[in-house]
Order: structure tokens, then sequence, then C-alpha cells
């Protein structure tokens, strides 16, 4: 068991004090209607709503230990995405692309658009520089001190000044320039939070690619499904499909446009740029006046079936290939809830590793969450809209994957919240936090099983597309 005194007693009972830190009157800029279905290029202010007025929102009763029992969190595990960042150069090419049609071919305006389009055409400028690719913005970075705030309001002994200063807080992050930038934010926020100013600790991460880029690493997933053409068809086919046609014609009707210039990659690119002028400037568009939400929410099921098919549960080998982080999470969990003697040093208190969607959308897979019943492809868009598989609340800019391993009477407990908010466990639906040999136990196949060198260099065969949930 863990050593549990009145001091832990005195920590997990203000843990669970609901908290509120000061409410802002700022004012929430004018924000399109279209907001909440822009896939992976959605703000995390979607999700959680309630910082829109006040970033700093914390609801402690969101940790959910069993009632009657005493508990204390002994540490947090945040596997978490990078900010809000610029457009990586593929969609910068396609978004001057499409500038460059509408001043020179632009002919055809329907009525009502006229003046919208005028905007367009006069008053907006494609600023986005080749440069920029993928970069993490002033927002990003906002995006991740807030998040550090709010954690450290929920989790005071664990993400403590004494622990920051110490360094005995875990930083790992992608080499990826934007996640580099995430986690020094991050650490950032922590020192915001705890009033380091002028002696504030240096910030400290290890880079690491195997655990948070591990979808390149894996051959089998490169092989079978980045470089298969046939892995993507569902998404093939309902780009081209009638849902995805009936948008084109809209929008190039709006935009003045031939049809036969429009590509469905450049009415994509027009919803994004919708998307990136919120996520990057906090403004309302001019371009999201050619999308309504019938729109947007086919767009937005394109943009799920692509992470789907490409990243979760569409093929075995996406969700198999993070098996390294999934590994090093329970190792982590595990030092952190073994039983020790008084003498013995605290377990490490908190492991923040920052990643992409890419490096989420396996993981959350791997552990069964937001699993549908039925597949979603190219013809069965309208039995859809009740999925739970919806990237635009899952994988938000600066989503979040929390463990939180508590120390109670019974023994060590694992809560899981994703975006800040409880999700419970697949196989053990009665609890929001069951014990922790029970986790392990639902999950014992893949912690006795799943081998990242087994699964990724195995044969080539058997990494075709999965055709069951």
């Amino acid at each position: 068991m863990f050593q549990l005194g009145t001091h832990g007693f005195l920590l997990a009972a203000l843990s669970l004090v609901p908290t509120r830190i000061c409410c802002s009157s700022a004012e929430v800029p004018d924000v399109p209607k279209i907001a909440a279905y822009f896939g992976t290029k959605t703000r995390y202010e979607e999700v959680k709503p309630n910082i829109l007025r006040d970033p700093l929102t914390v609801n402690t009763s969101v940790l959910r230990p069993p009632p009657g029992e005493f508990c204390t969190p002994v540490h947090l595990t945040a596997v978490i995405r990078h900010g809000s960042r610029y457009p990586t150069v593929k969609n910068i090419r396609r978004i001057h692309r499409l500038s460059e049609l509408l001043q020179k071919d632009a002919s055809r305006t329907s009525e009502g658009s006229t003046e919208r389009l005028q905007e367009l055409r006069s008053r907006w400028e494609p600023w986005y520089t080749e440069d920029m690719d993928g970069q993490l913005v002033r927002k990003g970075r906002d995006d991740l001190r807030f998040l550090a705030q709010r954690l450290a309001t929920l989790f005071p002994s664990l993400l403590s000044e004494e622990n920051l200063r110490k360094r005995r807080i875990r930083f790992v992050t992608s080499s990826k320039h934007r996640c580099v930038s995430s986690v020094e934010a991050f650490q950032e926020g922590l020192q915001q939070h705890w009033g380091c100013h002028d002696d504030a600790p240096g910030y400290s991460h290890s880079v690491d690619d195997e655990l948070m880029r591990f979808f390149e690493l894996c051959r089998g997933y490169v092989e079978g499904v980045e470089n298969n053409r046939t892995a993507l068809l569902e998404v093939e086919k309902f780009k081209h499909g009638k849902e995805m046609e009936a948008v084109r014609r809209r929008i190039a009707e709006k935009l003045g446009l031939s049809l036969h210039l429009l590509t469905p990659d450049l009415v994509e690119a027009a919803f994004f740029i919708c998307s990136y002028e919120l996520s990057i400037k906090s403004i309302h568009s001019p371009w999201c006046f050619l999308f309504d939400k019938s729109d947007a929410k086919v767009l937005e099921y394109k943009s799920d079936l692509k992470q789907f098919w490409k990243r979760s549960y569409g093929h075995v080998i996406n969700s198999l290939s993070s098996c390294q982080l999934f590994h090093h999470i329970f190792r982590t969990l595990d030092k952190a809830g073994r039983p020790r003697r008084s003498t013995e040093a605290g377990p490490e208190p908190a492991s923040i590793l920052v990643g992409h969607a890419e490096t989420l959308l396996p993981l959350l897979s791997l552990l069964g969450l937001y699993k549908d019943q039925t597949l979603p492809t190219a013809s069965n868009y309208h039995s859809q809209h009740g999925r739970s598989f919806r990237t635009s609340r899952i994988i938000p800019y600066a989503a979040n994957l929390l463990f939180v391993l508590y120390d109670c009477q019974r023994g060590p407990r694992l809560q899981l919240l994703v975006n800040e908010t409880p999700l419970r466990f697949p196989d053990l639906q009665t609890e929001d936090t069951p014990l922790y040999r029970d986790v392990r136990a639902t999950y014992r196949h893949l912690l006795d099983g799943c081998d990242f060198h087994r699964e990724c260099e195995g044969r080539v065969e058997g990494r075709g597309p999965n055709t069951e949930l």
C-alpha cells in the first residue's frame, strides 16, 4: 500500500473542493457557426466553451475517486497534442492557388453573395508563407500555458512549485518545432501559476520520437497504410461522392467559379481558411460565409473518414503502432503505484508527453475509446450523425489524455480524462475510477502481447484493410 497519512487526506480533500479562478468579463469574439466542425483543426475552445470567457476556469468535480474512500492523487501522466499552429506547406499552397483562382477566374455570383465575394477579392490576401509550415502560433502557446495552469489547479500537489523547481516533473516531446514550443509553453504556464519570475527554472525536456512519432518508425504502418493507395479508399470515394459534390457546386456558385476549376481539395482549403483565421487570429473570416452547418458536417465527415482509416480503427496496425507509448505509460503508472517503504523516495509526480493528433488517435484506439458499432464509410454518411468518433470533439488543438493515479484505502485507482472531461474505460463502465489492478487486467492482452517490433516489422501480409471494428 501507499503511505497515506493526514497530509495525504488534506491534499485529497483540498483537491476536490470546487475551485473558481476569478471570472473574466471579457467579451467573447464573434465565432462562426461552423466552428465546431473543423476536425483536427478545431480550437480547443469549441470542446471546452467555458474557457472562452475565462481560460483559467477549473471545475475540480471532474476528479472522481470513490465517495467515502480517502484518496490522494499521486501521479499524473498527460499525453497532449501541440497547440494551434500555422498551416503546413501543402495547405498553404492550396490557399494560394484558391486565392489566385478567385482573383482571375471568378465571374459569376449568386444573389446575396456579391458583397461578401467583393470583400474576399478586395480585402483578403493570402498572408500565409511557406516558412510558417506548421509552426506553433502565439495562440498555440496560450493553449498550452492555460492548460498547464488549469492542470496545476487540479493537481497542486503533483504540478507543484517544488516539483517544478527540483525538476521532478518529466517533460517529453516530439522533435517537431510546434511540439517543442508547446512543451516550453506548458512549463511557462506552470511558472506563471506558481509566480516564478526572475528565479524561474529554465525549460527542460527530452526529445523522443520513438514515443511521440512512432507512426513514422513502424514499417508495417508506413507500408500497409501510409504508402498504400487502397488504405484510404473510403476517403477517396466520399471525396468524389454525392455529398461532397453538392457542397462543391454550392461553393463554386457562391465564388463565381466554374465547377471544373474548384476541386474538392480547394473546397477544403476554403473551409480550412475559416478555421485557421479563427484559431490563429480569433477572427470570423469572410471565408466562413461560404459554408453553412450542413456543408461543414459533410467536410467534417470527410476529415473523420481520413483519420479513422489512416490513424484509428480502420486498420489494425494503426493502433498497434502505438504499443511503445502504451507500454511506456503503464510502466510509469506501475512504478508510481508500486508499494514502497516509508524511507524510499516518492514516485515521479507527473509525466507530460507532447505530440501530435497522429500520436493521440492510435493510442485512444488501442485503449478502445470512441469505438462505434458501425464503421464510417463513403456510403453511410447519413447514418453516422450520432457517431462518437468525431475528431472535432476528440482531437482539437491542445487535446489531452490524462491518466490520474490515486492512492486509496483499497489500493491504487486510475481515472481517465479526455480534454479535461472524465471518461470511463470501455470495459469498466460502472466506475469513474476503478482499481488500477482491474484496469491492468482489462488491458492484460496488450500489456503481455502488444510488441512494437513484432507488429511493425512482421510480415507484410495481414497489413491490408481491416474489415471489422
